[in-house]
């Protein structure tokens, strides 16, 4: 036989592709020929390949091999395709029966000594095959419990190449996928270790409980930091669609913990403020990978001395945070990832950052306006909650009576809340007040009274708040009578939604 076929999965994105791994040995000058639009990574994998089989104490056919990837159109990425291209060599000598292989898609790296090395996105190729119908893949050791989180499908796994080669030709076992219980994962900071701050701690609760994002400004040393970095532990565990998107974009960017199992709380990604456009939104060399917005999918995603980013990074934001999506274009195509993050941007007031706060600022009114004029207007609109903190007073740091609030006990009401709204837009297939058009909000039967949105209309007409403003301040109210248990906002939420939105009277 000069002619054998092995499945296997190629990844656009976050979109899995069956590919067909076609091998025909025909007589003539030996060489290896790859079709099928490969990249850099495959045209090398006629080496190791080669290596690795021969290695593995298997022959390698003295025959001119053309190896075809198919649907030829689609552009194939990366390592993953060396354990499939060996097989079908193989099968296409005569070496290897491949019937055993039939409806099975194979993944994995293959070392020179023939050892089978784990690659990224396992989890989406894996999805894939199933969607496509495939029931058994093949994947390297490294991968398998990874792999094991689809349902439906039979994971087997190889370390080495020779153990598949045994499995094909004499019918011994694979490796199983590690059947040991998840572990937990562990807790991060807790909010109770937050001296004071009672309307930092407002906010943070309140932004939870809508997924709305936020702004927090304030002197160094006010708390900004650790109130960003608590978020996370009072938002409730992904469900399982959630946690199952969430790992796959881990796992394409490589990033999965030692175990491979689904990330269940949300993500929570802190780019350094000298990271590039590319970082944040992704980008790279081929085919683009997902940046800090889409690793903070479903979680947060914290830019600390937001001021301090470049302002093309930080304009860049702007679509994601709209859409919840981003698509990155190179000339080698466009990739798209999901990209719905809770935004929070931390900022020192002015360049000088006294402790003091503005009491002891050295900083000209010019200064000021500059250093927070590289957050813009428009990213700004884009943050429904926007608080200035006071520095921490001696009292309220060496308090030893009552303890704050933990994180356990703010996360209960923020799913309480989060129940109540995702009851109440069921019909619209939403859960988040966040994520409400503001149109509908607008509308009867959830329109609200004109006495209390009076002060609402008010700042519209007057240009003091946009339209944008207008509706998030909206949400905000209904975000904040869910969180205090009422069925419909009132005034009083909204003069409270107003002084989160526009950081007065604090």
């Amino acid at each position: 036989m000069s002619y054998a076929k092995v499945l296997c999965v190629g990844l656009v994105g976050m979109a899995g592709h069956v590919v067909e791994v076609e091998a025909d040995l025909a007589p003539g000058l030996p060489g290896v020929v790859i079709s099928g639009l490969p990249d850099t990574a495959l045209h090398e994998a006629r080496d190791r390949v080669r290596a690795a089989i021969v290695n593995s104490g298997q022959r390698w056919p003295n025959r001119r091999i053309t190896l075809n990837l198919l649907p030829a159109t689609l552009p194939k990425y990366g390592s993953a395709f060396d354990l499939a291209i060996a097989v079908a060599v193989l099968g296409g000598s005569g070496e290897l029966p491949l019937v055993p292989l039939e409806a099975t898609v194979v993944l994995g790296e293959l070392g020179l000594d023939g050892t089978v090395r784990p690659v990224r996105g396992v989890l989406p190729m894996v999805a894939a095959a199933a969607r496509a119908g495939f029931p058994q893949v093949v994947v390297p050791a490294g991968n398998a419990a990874e792999a094991a989180v689809i349902p439906g499908v039979q994971v087997r796994a190889a370390d080495t190449l020779h153990r598949l080669v045994a499995f094909v030709r004499d019918g011994t076992p694979l490796l199983a996928p590690p059947d040991d219980a998840p572990t937990a994962e562990a807790g991060g900071p807790d909010l109770a270790d937050v001296a004071g701050q009672r309307l930092g701690r407002r906010a943070l609760e309140v932004a939870a409980a809508g997924g709305h994002h936020l702004a927090l400004l304030g002197p160094p040393g006010a708390g900004k930091t650790m109130l960003a970095e608590r978020l996370p532990s009072v938002l409730p565990e992904l469900d399982d669609d959630a946690a199952l998107e969430v790992t796959a974009l881990h796992s394409i960017a490589g990033l999965l913990p030692p175990g491979g199992r689904l990330l269940r709380r949300p993500p929570f990604q802190a780019p350094h403020h000298t990271a590039t456009v590319p970082a944040l939104v992704g980008g790279g060399s081929g085919l683009a990978r997902p940046g800090a917005v889409s690793l903070a999918h479903r979680g947060v995603l914290f830019l600390d001395e937001a001021a301090e980013f470049s302002k093309g990074a930080l304009e860049a934001l702007r679509q994601p945070l709209e859409n919840g999506r981003v698509r990155v274009a190179r000339t080698q195509g466009s990739t798209e990832y999901p990209a719905r993050t809770q935004l929070v941007l931390a900022a020192n007031p002015c360049p000088c950052a006294k402790p003091s706060g503005d009491a002891a600022c050295e900083c000209t009114p010019l200064a000021r306006r500059r250093y927070l004029g590289r957050l813009s207007g428009p990213l700004l609109d884009r943050v429904d909650v926007q608080v200035r903190l006071p520095p921490v007073r001696a009292a309220e740091l060496l308090q030893t009576g009552t303890p704050s609030e933990s994180s356990a006990t703010v996360a209960a009401r923020v799913a309480e809340a989060r129940r109540a709204a995702a009851d109440r837009w069921a019909a619209t297939g939403r859960r988040l007040n966040a994520e409400i058009p503001g149109p509908y909000l607008r509308r009867p039967p959830w329109c609200l009274p004109g006495r209390d949105t009076r002060e609402l209309r008010k700042r519209l007409d007057s240009g003091s708040l946009s339209a944008r403003g207008f509706d998030r301040v909206i949400r905000l109210a209904w975000t904040i009578a869910d969180l205090d248990g009422r069925a419909r906002p009132d005034g009083g939420d909204i003069a409270e939604a107003i002084q989160l939105r526009t950081g007065e009277g604090a």
